[in-house]
């Protein structure tokens, strides 16, 4: 039975994090799922998790997850192309265990009490920094989340310094750093309404406009490098260029959410013409993936973690890209902002830049972890069905909610006159959300399929002639 070792002892605290980070993705699911059963059946589990609660859940376990999704990416590429062991093995487990303790009792807090009563008990009066979509951790959870991450980067940076400098390495390690460092604004909880949406939108449009892009091109990069045998200097090329685009239009395409907040009237162009221009990465980010793949020197045996690249690559640039411009400029998104348009684009955008470039990491290296090259080839048909069926059921919500998204803005926005209230444009939607929980209970079957892909046997997959070099470093 062909087998493989870590070329690096210190990689294996990668599968803590990558365990953790599925648990947690089919939580975020369940509670999704829930979330969109109660649009059409207002009472559902209610009073034991009312709408609020599940919300707050479904999100933040998509911040967490991703998080501990990169954390493992960071820990398994890091000492591999930086040539040296992780700087401390016993941070590393360390930190593990802190993050998931508290990121399970944060939730758990969410469900178990109400949320006025959790910001009194954890110090909101203290330093006011809860209450605020995607940032309502308490502040505890906030702190505890800065001391983690501190300690992770140090960790990493470390480890850096002390081995080879690669430009996938120094990339990872810059949208690492700068997601810590954006994070901070959550900390400031202005009373000006319009700066506290300025600062609202430095954490969470330059995360996943911004840094998180960096963090994206790094982990693309590595699994096409590894599997596609493609040199190193083509790959840094695209990665430069890539990168450079994504700060460009990303920064300046903040704009896009000073539209109406109250912000002067030049937010208008400057978001407007830098958020058009948004696509671009993302678009390049699909030409790089089908071009390496195009090059490449020889056929990999873990089709699946390819799969999944080039996967994440095209739906990023549909999600991020063309549902992002579909409502970016200031005429229409002054129709569409905060609509079904606006969670349609969400979800295709979330799924396609960082859901689907976690789960290719984890599809590469995870095989590796538990000692073997790549997976059977039963297994990795599994795992291929599941990309497919997760990827369609995506497509049918994010259809489901442009669907609903036109009809909602036709009924309740546009009509200068005569135009129907909220609750009754609610009603005229039903149709479309049934469809979005179809897609939902399609997705999740497709994740429960991927997670029984590692449970199946079978022999694994033989390495081509040539390809012993490529599985233990860089080419």
């Amino acid at each position: 039975m062909p087998s493989t070792r870590l070329p690096y002892a210190s990689q294996s605290v990668a599968k803590y994090y990558f365990i953790a980070a599925l648990a947690l993705f089919t939580a975020q699911i369940v509670f999704g799922l829930a979330l969109g059963l109660q649009y059409l059946l207002g009472d559902f589990l209610f009073p034991y998790i009312p709408f609020n609660q599940a919300r707050m859940v479904h999100t933040n376990l998509l911040i967490v997850w991703l998080l501990f999704g990169f954390q493992g990416a960071a820990y398994y590429m890091v000492p591999e192309e930086s040539e040296t062991e992780l700087y401390s093995l016993k941070l590393a487990i360390a930190l593990f265990w802190i993050f998931l303790v508290a990121g399970a009792l944060t939730i758990v807090g969410y469900l178990a009490v109400p949320y006025a009563k959790l910001a009194e008990l954890t110090g909101n009066d203290l330093l006011q920094t809860m209450g605020r979509e995607f940032l309502e951790q308490p502040l505890p959870t906030k702190l505890g989340i800065v001391a983690v991450m501190l300690g992770f980067l140090f960790n990493i940076s470390m480890t850096v310094l002390k081995g080879r400098k690669t430009s996938i390495s120094l990339v990872l390690m810059i949208g690492l750093w700068g997601l810590a460092l954006l994070f901070l604004f959550s900390f400031v909880n202005p009373h000006n309404l319009v700066r506290d949406k300025m600062y609202w939108w430095f954490v969470v449009h330059l995360w996943v406009e911004g840094t998180w892009e960096l963090i994206m091109g790094a982990l693309l990069a590595f699994v096409l490098i590894k599997t596609t045998g493609v040199d190193r200097e083509v790959i840094d090329k695209w990665l430069y260029v890539i990168i450079a685009m994504a700060l460009i239009t990303g920064i300046l395409g903040t704009g896009h959410h000073f539209f109406y907040i109250g912000m002067p009237g030049y937010w208008l162009w400057v978001g407007s013409i830098f958020s058009a221009m948004e696509p671009i990465p993302f678009f390049m980010m699909t030409v790089f993936a089908f071009n390496m793949v195009q090059r490449r020197r020889r056929e990999h045996p873990n089709q699946a973690a390819l799969l999944w690249a080039v996967g994440c690559s095209v739906v990023a640039f549909l999600g991020a890209g063309v549902w992002g411009f579909i409502h970016t400029l200031s005429p229409v998104n002054y129709y569409t902002h905060g609509s079904q348009v606006t969670a349609a684009h969400g979800h295709l955008a979330f799924y396609g830049a960082y859901v689907m470039v976690v789960l290719a990491i984890i599809s590469y290296a995870m095989p590796i972890l538990r000692g073997r090259v790549a997976n059977s080839q039963k297994a990795q048909n599994v795992e291929m069905w599941s990309f497919w069926m997760m990827t369609i059921g995506m497509a049918v919500m994010v259809l489901a909610l442009t669907g609903a998204g036109i009809l909602q803005i036709w009924l309740q926005r546009m009509p200068t006159s005569g135009a129907m209230s909220f609750m009754d444009t609610q009603d005229q939607l039903r149709f479309f959300y049934w469809i979005r929980v179809g897609g939902g209970v399609g997705f999740l079957l497709g994740l429960m399929t991927y997670l029984s892909s590692f449970f199946v046997g079978g022999v694994p997959r033989e390495v081509p002639e040539g390809a012993a070099a490529l599985r233990m470093r860089s080419v």
